[in-house]
């Protein structure tokens, strides 16, 4: 099952602000995008906003199938 699109819009934020993101992404392992959807989740969960878990796209090979012989 694949992930549903994402919403893709132009964000302007100030360089510093950039910087402490990527860098803050980078210790997580995560892209910059995925680090301001992490963010952005997290702020809104503490303002008592919920959200549906989001729908991960699988990762890895997929299963072998099954040869009937």
């Amino acid at each position: 099952m694949a992930a549903p699109p994402k919403k893709a819009f132009p964000l302007r934020l100030d360089p510093a602000l950039y910087a402490a993101i990527e860098r803050a992404a980078a210790s997580d392992l995560r892209s910059v995008n995925a680090q301001v959807e992490c963010l952005l989740r997290e702020a809104l969960g503490r303002r008592g906003v919920k959200l549906a878990e989001p729908v991960r796209a699988k990762r890895g090979r997929p299963a072998k199938e099954k040869d009937d012989e």
